[in-house]
């Protein structure tokens, strides 16, 4: 039978393995050059502000994967960074990458 840390391992792998594809495409599209019209040019630009921002924040999201797949290792996934409770199991459903609680995390925000 899978322990509830294999479980979480596998989705966060899971959640990892698509947001690198997702980088990945971005990469592999921003070495398309761009189209020769001037004003293409600029429609093109203005996309690429947009595939950057979304690089950015899946770049985030694996750092913070990276980081509680480290937590778990580390025997400490599911434990508030901040004040040390324990994270409720909603939040670490909904959010695993939690590293707060949710009273820490208001706090912190």
């Amino acid at each position: 039978m899978q322990t509830d840390t294999d479980k979480i391992r596998e989705k966060l792998l899971a959640v990892k393995a698509d947001l690198q594809k997702r980088v990945d495409r971005i990469h592999h599209r921003a070495r398309d050059p761009l189209n020769a019209d001037s004003a293409e040019q600029a429609a093109e630009l203005g996309n690429v502000q947009v595939v950057a921002a979304l690089e950015s924040e899946a770049i985030h999201e694996l750092t913070s994967i990276e980081d509680a797949l480290h937590r778990l290792a580390a025997g400490n996934y599911g434990i508030c960074a901040s004040c040390g409770e324990q994270i409720s199991k909603e939040r670490l459903e909904a959010r695993p990458t939690s590293a707060e609680c949710v009273d820490c995390a208001e706090l912190s925000d």
